[in-house]
Order: C-alpha cells, then structure tokens, then sequence
C-alpha cells in the first residue's frame, strides 16, 4: 500500500501541474485584460498600463507563468479586486459555513438514499418498488429552484417554522436555526436519483450467485442484504460520494445565494459575477487538487471495504 500511494502521488504531481497551465492560459488568452477591468471603462490607458505592470502583465509569458505558479506553491493569491481582502482569508472565512451546510446533506443523503434504496430493492417487483420509481422520476422532473420557492413559501412564510435567510457567528445557532430548511430541501431533492441509483447497485448485487447460494443454505434474507449485499454494493456507492465531495468544499450555488449563506459558493458565484480572478483562480485550482486527493483516499477505501481489491 505505502507504494501505491507514493505512485498516486507522483502522479498527482503532473496532473496538477496540467491544471495550472490550463487555468493560467484560460484566464490569459480568454479571461479578458485584468488591467481593464480594474482600471475601469473611463481609466487612461496611462493608467490601465500602470495597472498592467503592478500586476506583471506586461512580462513575458513563461515569467507570469512561473509568478501564478508560485501562488499556487505558496497559497498566496494576493488579494480580491472587488473587495481587497486577502484571498485566503475568504477561504478561511467562509469554508465553515459552506461545510455547515453541505456536510448534513451530504451524510442525510447518503443514509437516506442507501436505506430507500435497499428497501425498494428488497421488494423489488411489487407495487412499492414501482410506485417509488414513478415518484423518483417526477421528482428528477422539477427544478431545485421551484423546490426552494416552495420550501420558502410554505415552511417559512405560511407555516413560518424557520427563517427564509440569515446567518450568525454561533455554529449551533446556524445548524439548528438556519440550516435546517436548505439541508432539507437539497436531500429531498438528491434523494430521487440516489435512491434510483443505488437500487441498481443493490440488484445487481442480489442476481449473483453468492447471494442464491446463501438463500439456499436457510440465511434470513435482512442476513444476506446487511452483511453480503451491502458491503459488495459499497464500491460503486463510494465511488458516487466521491464524486460529489469536492463540491462541498465549493457549495451549492442556489443554496447559498437563496439563503443568503456566506459560504464558498456564494463567494464563487459573485466573484465571477464581477470579475474577480483570484478568488475564481484559487477556486478552480484548489478544487482540482482536492478532487485528485478525495480521489486517492476512495481507492483506498475500496480495500477496506472489499479486501480482494488489489492494488497495482
């Protein structure tokens, strides 16, 4: 194991190393001129150049190269041009209250949508199972805005059982207060496909062999989902999660703006609402890095949860 993890690394390296040039040529070549967009539409172009050479633009490319790359190297991407705060003090700042969220949604939708999903898998066939099909669907059918709308609507001006936005500095206050509606509303929504999903997971796993020849030796059918469907089932329900955890270090757009949530989200979207470079710059990248490390830690817990997984 200590090889294959030394290997992924290494790899990392180069792929990581691609990231960055990609994202230092996009913002070059079709970002438009930063110089511009900070000096303003009525700025000289004494003063656009002025610009343009505090910020090394005027250098030559391989020397602005290696300036971007050692922001990335040294987590220093300076300061937002909208609101001259350090970068990684909006990370720093607004990280919690992305995971405030994200991370009950992300937890409640994994056990919700594995329990629903092995049920419907155990009465697979019978009237449940298709009337829970039928209602995912028309639930992929709607929109998560005109969830939320609703959601506002009923549970907080109707019935006005919690706040439509807001947000305070006690972590308690936001997660029993605040949080409760937008968590609710993002697993009702995620609920539909991943229970779609994992019921395919769970009846492929019950077609096999081994699971005829255990109900051939008398074990109780909950035996046989809990302790061999499950496990076997896990691999490619972990490699779903996978896929969905970088986006919580990011948030969700709609939840965060909708609710007013000063998360990274929100931060993202008005930063490429105004241009903002640094902050979407260390967006991109940091995303791209923490996808490639979630990446390696969900090949390891393929051993762990099936040890015939080897690693080459």
């Amino acid at each position: 194991m200590p090889t294959f993890i030394a290997r992924r690394i290494a790899q990392m390296i180069p792929t990581l190393a691609g990231v960055i040039v990609l994202v230092f040529l996009l913002f070059k070549f079709f970002g438009g001129d930063p110089a511009e967009i900070l000096a303003g539409l009525r700025a000289t172009p004494q003063q656009v150049a002025s610009i343009r050479h505090q910020l090394g633009l005027d250098r030559p490319l391989l020397e602005q190269l290696w300036l971007f790359t050692r922001q990335v190297l040294t987590l220093d991407w300076g300061r937002s041009w909208a609101t001259q705060e350090p970068v990684s003090q909006i990370f720093a700042t607004r990280l919690p209250a992305t995971l405030t969220i994200m991370l009950p949604i992300l937890v409640l939708d994994l056990l919700l949508a594995v329990g629903c999903g092995m049920a419907v898998a155990y009465v697979r066939g019978s009237l449940t199972d298709r009337a829970v099909m039928v209602l995912s669907t028309v639930a992929l059918s709607v929109s998560f805005l005109v969830y939320v709308i609703l959601g506002q609507y009923l549970f907080a001006f109707r019935l006005g059982w919690f706040p439509v936005q807001g947000w305070s500095t006690s972590t308690l206050t936001n997660l029993f207060v605040y949080a409760p509606l937008p968590v609710a509303l993002a697993v009702l929504v995620g609920l539909a496909p991943n229970t779609r999903l994992y019921r395919s997971f769970f009846l492929d796993e019950i077609g096999q062999d081994y699971v005829r020849t255990a109900r051939a030796k008398g074990v109780p059918e909950r035996t046989i989902l809990f302790r061999h469907v499950l496990r076997n089932a896990l691999i490619p329900i972990l490699t779903n999660v996978a896929t969905q955890l970088p986006g919580i270090f990011i948030g969700s757009f709609l939840i965060e703006v909708f609710f007013s949530v000063p998360g990274l989200g929100r931060e993202v979207f008005q930063a490429v609402g105004r241009s903002d470079y640094p902050v979407i710059q260390a967006a991109t990248v940091y995303l791209a890095a923490l996808t490639m490390v979630i990446n390696l830690i969900t090949d390891l817990l393929y051993r762990w949860v099936d040890p015939r997984v080897v690693f080459q």
